[in-house]
């Protein structure tokens, strides 16, 4: 229904850049895709091989290990409080959502067999017949009424319960109908359903450590800040899938190590990989990089609520000291798309290129540091693995706070444990942001002032306004107008430094195959296990 990103896996990225300058639209870019497996490029450089996603017979069998970057005792197997790729791999092995985001960024149905709506305000959910969880019992509206509802409990802790709350009720009209009627019209119902956190459960669940879901795996051990490990399900309702007879999925923070496991053969694939590991991936014959272009970033928040963000101008110097060029060409390879302090990526339809670019200006970065009253003061930056690439976007602005006068002292922490005791608590410190759909689901998990996912505690009630007035309206050209205000609004007002946008980068065996880029984030947007295979 919404087509938002554009993601593909990579080779010849030249052609395609080219053919984007030329206004070649996703049709034609599709064609050239089926033609020679070409892929889009953040900066004019060589992605990697293109994809097997197009072999005719996928090979059944095998045990698919995957490793991914984040790991600790907090992960979870409930899709409600998911907070990081580690936790989206398993839940998109083991459960499903209503519908689903496939690699051309069009919204398909999934457990669904329909989602219409006369008005974008009350939804009818047509259920699919004959699909049973992996305990034998049959899906009806009932479990979709359960699942939905539970975000807006707050004993839940759902990390879409900003999301959430556009639900102001959701029964069962019969057993496979299920209607959702929200605050205020949202034509975007069909694509929000599609987030990792609306995974369907069975009504009246409270015991999440079976898994016990719809989807392609059934669950066998669950260690969590250790591994899971699942076998197919011989009774999988879609009948074709998965292709591998089981898959383990654990999490090995060191980047070197994880590369030399996939480069060892020890695993088949090792996730989000630094770009400067591309040229030992291209060296070797047995194996291949995998490139999704995506709205993924890493970003430097800085509370608002606490200092020194709460002195005016440092959050403004920050945005100034920040130099996008060496980020994008020097540490990501290119890899990586200059963004400008907002969420939205400039292949976004909604995207406001007349929003001027921030510029690299130390000198301006320093009078508003001074202005502030902090400069010359020790600042500490906490930065970790676990968001990608944040030790070096750390140096890279440590390096040009040294030459304002400005100290900022890294404090690098151990990716376990991370995203419990650190992101949304330092002071200031990065996070790292998977892509979403829409405008609307990032604005309202990651800008509105209640959300549980405000990092910087960006306030505005100018914002969360205009948020449910674009929500509701299907004049494109208005509401593109009010997103495009919202973003000037986050990239001047809003605590989060959003240097680029970054290209994922998997490391991969040539064994594994059926790669497709997914618009939600990489290893397919998680759903790895569901749809590739191993080929001996």
């Amino acid at each position: 229904m919404n087509d938002r990103l554009t993601n593909w896996t990579a080779s010849d990225d030249a052609m395609v850049e080219n053919a984007i300058r030329r206004g070649a639209n996703r049709r034609e870019l599709l064609k050239m895709m089926l033609m020679g497996g070409v892929a889009l490029s953040a900066g004019g450089l060589i992605l990697g091989r293109a994809s097997d996603a197009l072999a005719a017979t996928p090979v059944k069998g095998g045990h698919l290990k995957v490793a991914g970057f984040s790991a600790s005792t907090a992960d979870t197997l409930d899709p409600a409080k998911a907070s990081n790729s580690t936790d989206y791999s398993r839940i998109c092995a083991l459960y499903n959502r209503l519908t689903f985001i496939d690699g051309n960024s069009q919204t398909t149905m999934e457990l669904a067999d329909s989602v219409e709506s006369q008005d974008a305000k009350v939804w009818t959910v047509k259920l699919r017949k004959d699909v049973t969880f992996h305990d034998g019992k049959s899906l009806t509206a009932k479990d979709v009424v359960f699942s939905l509802k539970r975000h807006l409990d707050p004993a839940v802790g759902s990390k879409v319960n900003a999301i959430a709350k556009q639900f102001e009720d959701v029964k069962a009209v019969d057993d496979l109908t299920a209607e959702i009627t929200l605050v205020a019209p949202n034509a975007d119902l069909p694509t929000i359903l599609a987030l990792h956190h609306f995974m369907i459960v069975a009504d009246g669940t409270s015991d999440f450590s079976k898994g016990n879901g719809t989807g392609a795996f059934v669950l066998k051990e669950f260690q969590p800040g250790v591994r899971s490990i699942m076998a197919r399900n011989e009774t999988y309702w879609k009948g074709t899938g998965p292709n591998v007879d089981s898959f383990e999925f654990f999490a090995i923070s060191d980047e070197s190590a994880r590369l030399n496991a996939v480069l060892s053969g020890d695993i088949h694939m090792g996730a989000n990989l630094n770009p400067r590991s591309l040229r030992i991936i291209e060296s070797n014959p047995a194996v291949t990089g995998f490139v999704s272009k995506l709205g993924t970033y890493t970003n430097l928040n800085i509370r608002l609520d606490m200092a020194p963000g709460d002195k005016a101008g440092v959050i403004e110097g920050f945005k100034y000291l920040v130099n996008r060029e060496i980020i994008q060409k020097s540490v990501l390879r290119g890899l990586a798309e200059i963004a400008n302090d907002h969420p939205i990526p400039s292949w976004d339809p909604y995207f406001n290129a007349e929003l001027k670019q921030r510029e690299f200006d130390p000198e301006r970065a320093k009078s508003l540091f001074q202005k502030a009253g902090v400069l010359g003061q020790e600042i500490r930056i906490v930065a970790s693995d676990a968001a990608s690439s944040s030790v070096d976007y750390a140096a890279v602005l440590q390096q040009a706070s040294g030459q304002i006068g400005q100290k900022l002292v890294i404090d690098r922490v151990p990716s376990d444990g991370f995203w419990s005791n650190h992101w949304l608590k330092d002071p200031v410190g990065f996070g790292n942001i998977n892509a979403r759909p829409t405008p609307d689901i990032l604005f309202s998990l990651l800008y509105q002032s209640d959300a549980a996912w405000n990092e910087s505690r960006f306030k505005s009630p100018k914002f969360d306004a205009m948020l449910i007035e674009a929500r509701g309206l299907l004049d494109q050209a208005k509401r593109k107008a009010i997103y495009g205000d919202m973003q000037a609004m986050i990239s001047n007002e809003a605590g989060t430094v959003i240097p680029v946008f970054q290209s994922n980068l998997d490391g991969v065996s040539q064994k594994l195959k059926g790669l497709v880029a997914n618009p939600l984030g990489g290893m397919m947007g998680y759903t790895v296990a569901e749809y590739a295979w191993l080929e001996a």
